[in-house]
């Protein structure tokens, strides 16, 4: 049994990552899926894999519906958790790797927050693993028709977001190099070269962090305000490093014995359109191991 359920443990991980938008709710949701699983009838699962993404989709739901009032009470900005690992050639987990062999950008895991649970449940099963609608009804306790219906919406909104923050690795890694240059260098009519007229920066400090409560909007704004970070983590001497943040280019701030964690979203034309920085302590857990 053990055996059987780690086969498909990544593939779990994937799917309740990307619905909930936490590690550890994802990690949370995987155990006890395991445990569901193991009080089963073994002889009435004909497809583990189905049976097991079946139950990992349904966990995720009652989540987030629970989650829509947890969040109401949140301090401040809320981002996902990020999932961070050392560049490539530094040697990253190929576990987490394989979990999320098709990048989870924090861009559209913003997007996949908008969308009702049911939205996004249905969307993740059928547009990202290939779930076919009658399974993806039973996880929602629907009709086939009603869960195509779900997806359908849920895809709109995504493409509707989503192409604004869409770019290769390449582009990226030249987009970055010329937004960290800027903001090292001080050189704020630079920084706006790179940043969209509508990029917006958002920090979650979960009321713990140093985040502003409110996101920044618009070019000139969100340049001062990255500037002022630069700033400041030169004089208190933070520690600067490249890293990958759900599959995209990004930096681990080391601050004495905490971290920030800090990524861009870029648009096929090569503007930043999106600075998420991460300073909630209790979504950065871990990062002393990797970093």
């Amino acid at each position: 049994m053990t055996d059987a359920f780690s086969a498909h443990r990544g593939h779990l991980f994937g799917v309740a990552y990307r619905m909930l938008g936490s590690r550890a709710d994802a990690e949370d949701v995987v155990q006890e899926a395991w445990l569901r699983y193991a009080a089963a009838d073994q002889g009435q699962i004909v497809d583990l894999r189905a049976w097991l993404t079946t139950v990992t989709g349904r966990l995720c739901l009652d989540l987030l519906r629970s989650a829509r009032v947890r969040r109401e009470a949140y301090v401040g900005q809320w981002l996902p958790e990020p999932i961070v690992e050392r560049l490539p050639d530094q040697g990253a987990d190929p576990g987490e790797s394989v979990a999320l062999s098709e990048s989870v950008s924090l861009a559209l895991l913003l997007i996949l927050d908008t969308l009702s649970p049911e939205q996004r449940v249905a969307f993740v099963l059928h547009d990202v693993f290939a779930v076919p609608f009658g399974e993806v009804a039973g996880t929602l306790g629907t009709t086939a028709e009603n869960a195509r219906q779900l997806a359908s919406r849920a895809r709109r909104a995504v493409a509707a977001g989503e192409h604004r923050h869409t770019t290769s690795r390449a582009r990226q890694a030249e987009v970055f190099a010329a937004f960290t240059a800027a903001a090292a260098g001080g050189d704020l009519d630079a920084l706006l070269k790179v940043l969209a007229p509508d990029v917006v920066a958002i920090g979650d400090g979960g009321g713990i962090g140093p985040a502003a409560r409110r996101p920044v909007e618009g070019a000139l704004q969100v340049g001062r305000f990255v500037l002022g970070l630069y700033r400041q983590a030169r004089r208190l001497g933070y520690e600067v490093m490249p890293a990958l943040v759900n599959g995209d280019l990004g930096i681990v701030m080391r601050m004495g014995d905490g971290y920030a964690v800090s990524s861009l979203a870029i648009s096929p034309s090569g503007l930043v359109t999106g600075v998420y920085n991460q300073l909630n302590p209790a979504k950065l857990t871990g990062l002393d191991d990797e970093f």
